[in-house]
């Protein structure tokens, strides 16, 4: 019969492991000592009050435990090699309840039954549930003898539970070479080197450019070398310590963290050997912008150029070559010349000249346009008539005399003579409005087409024609009020005050307004000068003017002009004044 579970007690934390510690280790004696029969009884409370009762479930360790074998009642249990400790760190109220019906050890041990110490003690689990019942002791775990127990049998700590991992990063996109270098050429040379230029890869991709290789080997032999210990960042090199008159093949390949690119070579093998005078074009001002003939025209032109040995000298058009039975080329040591007996369209185009000494190249490009008259518009038609008015309407010619169009010329004829005359010249757009037409007219319109040639030859005449109608008109004239201008005179510049020296003329001037025009009196201190033939007087548009000629002494004074009509009088004056000449000294002696 399983027996009631005892009450729990509550151990406090390590208190057996301290008592083990300093629990001396037993000795054997002849008789058994108060004492050490109490001993008995310490070490079987101790198991008793870890190990579960008998019949309780025992706590679930890591592995399934073996069903309890009890003991004899009246045999004490010997210790094991293995005994279970309780666990050092339990919670207060996890005590493990003690069975009321335990096997006792005997209340008197014999002197030589001593107690064999565990050698290895297997700490418990850290935490034991509170209601966990106990497993009768067995023939593996055993109570130690006199509660004793190895110092450094501690019990173990709950293990710790496992930190989450962090989520796996996507795995690097996978890195790519770039593409080839591109513009690989020799910008220049000597006896000893040769220097190259070229330009960066079209596709460099995310993983960057690190550098460029040169390599070069000789001609005839596949023997590639890098002559640059070191990645080259620039794309340009000199290539050092080569045999004078050796022909080397060159290449370069960029480098990144993807690997090498495909090589770009050059596409000759280059003969190290300095040259004594470099290729130039020399192309003349008037050719650097479009060269324009007309159809018939005779081409003629001269391109001079340097370089030393004679450079050779080749031709091409729009990138082809050139026809020899439309185009004469003569090349001496410093020019070329491009010759065509009668232009025709088909010889517009580029021409591009080349001039080469060795490796070194040099080029220049010419733009020959052939042009001649364009032909007419291609429809002309009447959209509208109305009044005294035509709108109309044409479309580019077809034939632009390969050039552009420059403007239009619009005629126009009445039916009745036949007669054209230009309405419009020189107009840039394709419609116009034709007006101040006769009315009772018929008329007819042509169009002519223009460009930096001249007028087309021809011209399209519009289908429909156009009649003026006419309608009955009415004229009735705006009655308006004559205004009136009438108005007194009114000098609106007086006489200024003038000196002058005898035997000298001199002039008066001022001007007047007035409505109807005034007539003008000239006085001399109040007395009408008159017809007196020393003055002369002039009026014109208003302006006024007294000339006195070669005044003598007596012509000083005070000179007025009269203004008088219908509507009143005005008067203006000023002062002569008429000095004798300077004499010098001599003269009067």
């Amino acid at each position: 019969m399983p027996s009631k579970p005892a009450p729990i007690k509550k151990a406090a934390k390590k208190e057996p492991a301290k008592e083990e510690e300093k629990a001396p280790e037993p000795e054997p004696a002849a008789e058994p000592a108060p004492e050490e029969a109490a001993a008995p009884a310490e070490a079987e409370a101790a198991p008793a009050e870890a190990a579960p009762a008998e019949g309780e479930a025992p706590a679930a360790p890591a592995e399934e435990p073996k069903p309890p074998t009890p003991p004899p009642a009246d045999a004490a249990a010997p210790a094991t090699e293995e005994t279970p400790v309780a666990a050092a760190e339990a919670p207060a109220d996890a005590a493990a309840p003690v069975a009321e019906e335990s096997p006792a050890a005997p209340a008197e041990a014999p002197a030589d039954a001593a107690v064999p110490v565990a050698e290895e003690t297997p700490a418990a689990p850290a935490e034991a549930p509170a209601d966990a019942a106990a497993a009768p002791a067995t023939d593996e775990a055993a109570p130690a003898a006199d509660g004793e127990a190895p110092a450094d049998a501690e019990a173990a700590e709950a293990p710790a539970p496992e930190e989450p991992k962090p989520p796996t990063p996507p795995p690097p996109p996978p890195k790519e070479p770039t593409s080839a270098p591109v513009d690989l050429f020799v910008e220049d040379k000597n006896d000893t080197s040769v220097s190259i230029i070229w330009s960066q890869p079209e596709n460099i991709g995310p993983s960057g450019l690190d550098g460029y290789t040169i390599e070069v080997c000789k001609d005839g032999t596949e023997d590639w070398k890098a002559v640059n210990e070191d990645l080259q960042k620039s794309c340009r090199y000199v290539i050092k310590n080569q045999t004078t008159g050796d022909r080397l093949k060159i290449r370069v390949v960029a480098i990144n963290a993807g690997g090498s690119s495909p090589p770009v070579a050059l596409p000759e093998a280059v003969l190290v050997k300095e040259v004594a005078d470099r290729p130039k074009v020399r192309l003349p001002r008037f050719l650097r912008q479009r060269y324009v003939a007309h159809v018939g025209d005779k081409i003629n032109l001269t391109i001079p150029f340097t370089g030393k040995p004679k450079p050779v000298v080749t031709w091409t058009k729009n990138g082809q070559p050139l026809d020899t039975k439309r185009v004469n080329i003569r090349s001496t040591e410093r020019d070329s010349i491009l010759f065509i007996r009668s232009s025709e369209r088909e010889d517009s185009g580029v021409y591009e000249m080349s001039v080469k000494v060795e490796d070194f190249e040099d080029k220049a490009s010419l733009i020959l346009q052939i042009v001649e008259l364009p032909g007419p518009p291609a429809t002309v038609k009447i959209v509208d008539t109305w009044g005294f008015n035509v709108a109309l309407e044409w479309t580019a010619p077809t034939d632009n005399g390969n050039t552009d169009i420059t403007g239009y010329t619009i005629q126009k004829a009445d039916k009745k003579t036949g007669d054209w005359f230009t309405v419009l010249e020189h107009y840039h757009r394709l419609n116009a409005t034709i007006s101040d037409l006769i009315m009772g007219n018929t008329y007819k319109f042509k169009v002519f087409s223009e460009n930096k040639c001249g007028i087309s030859e021809g011209a399209t005449v519009a289908k429909e024609e156009a009649k003026i109608l006419k309608t009955g008109i009415d004229y009735k004239p705006p009655d308006y009020k004559e205004r009136d201008f009438s108005e007194p005179p009114k000098f609106t510049t007086s006489l200024s005050d003038r000196a002058t020296t005898v035997g000298y003329s001199t002039k008066l001037l001022c001007s007047v307004r007035g409505s109807p025009k005034p007539k003008v009196i000239w006085m001399k201190n109040q007395m009408i000068i008159g017809e007196d033939p020393k003055y002369r007087q002039i009026c014109v548009q208003g302006i006024c003017s007294l000339e006195i000629r070669k005044p003598g002494n007596f012509d000083g004074g005070v000179y007025s002009c009269k203004a008088k009509n219908d509507h009143g009088e005005a008067t203006v004056s000023c002062k002569l004044e008429v000095k004798q000449p300077a004499v010098a000294d001599a003269d009067k002696k």
